[in-house]
């Protein structure tokens, strides 16, 4: 099908339990595991939190955004923030250090629920290829579903794979699709990364996470905090409602203006989103 936009005429989270080892690498040791534990017939409980491994017990350790906003003790909090001010500081500065050569890049997000099976995930990896012929790197989140897909793309067509991690409850780290990791303990430095690095997104069906990747980034460009930044959801019959509702409700109780429709490109084909993408940029589309 062709592209509609919504520009108005004139009339996740998957539920991974286990990290692959990343291609090339050695398999990353468990933090503080004791030598005298018993053997398990099971793959232990795992999560990242920023660079390092938990396993087991040491899973169940709050994240650190939930220590940080859900925290109803203001005594100790005068006396941890400075040193989370630090942390949370180091987060940007590795961030800005490993992505400043990334050069031409496209941000692709989508459900990390989607099933290998789906055709979802096979839309994702057109995305990635297609991506990479036009000049791009690929970055997503690191996870499984879409953003493996994205990723998976990308790293098969011979381009720079990206992913931009975080320490979730039930996400056990990067696809092994990603070649250029970096995890984060705190959404809004992820977020940064993500806007920062990248020419435009490309929004692939998910859910609350893509969703709030989603406004985030209308609003950067509605409130002209980033410019030339095109968003392009892919699957109409999936995004139409969401647009109807915007425009519908939104747009006639007078809380958005016309314009702010225009935010919004909505496409079905992976080549018509690389196509968007591409002029945005200013480069051929050899996709």
């Amino acid at each position: 099908m062709g592209m509609s936009s919504y520009q108005r005429p004139s009339a996740d989270d998957g539920r991974a339990t286990s990290e692959p080892a990343a291609r090339g690498t050695a398999p990353e040791a468990a933090a503080d595991e004791p030598s005298t534990a018993a053997p398990s017939t099971t793959a232990p409980p795992i999560r990242r939190k920023g660079s390092v491994v938990l396993r087991r017990g040491q899973a169940a350790a709050p994240q650190s955004d939930n220590i940080l906003l859900d925290s109803d003790s203001s005594n100790g909090f005068t006396h941890t923030d400075p040193w989370r001010v630090l942390r949370i500081q180091s987060e940007f500065v590795e961030g800005f250090g490993a992505l400043a050569e990334l050069g031409p890049a496209i941000s692709v997000f989508g459900s990390a629920r989607t099933a290998k099976q789906s055709p979802y995930y096979a839309l994702g990896e057109e995305v990635g290829r297609r991506l990479v012929r036009a000049g791009f790197a690929v970055i997503t989140g690191g996870g499984p579903g879409t953003m493996e897909a994205a990723n998976k793309g990308a790293c098969e067509e011979g381009g720079l794979s990206v992913g931009l991690g975080i320490e979730l409850p039930f996400e056990a780290g990067m696809n092994e699709w990603v070649d250029l990791g970096v995890n984060f303990r705190y959404f809004f430095a992820r977020k940064t990364m993500f806007v920062k690095y990248a020419s435009g997104f490309v929004v692939l069906p998910g859910g609350f996470g893509t969703l709030d990747e989603l406004f985030e980034a209308m609003t950067l460009v509605q409130t002209r905090k980033v410019t030339r930044f095109p968003i392009v959801l892919v699957g109409i019959a999936y995004w139409k409602p969401l647009i109807a509702w915007i425009e519908g409700t939104l747009l006639a109780e007078g809380t958005i203006a016309e314009k702010d429709l225009s935010l919004l490109q909505l496409v079905d084909t992976a080549e018509e989103a690389v196509r968007i993408m591409a002029e945005s940029a200013g480069v051929p589309d050899d996709a």
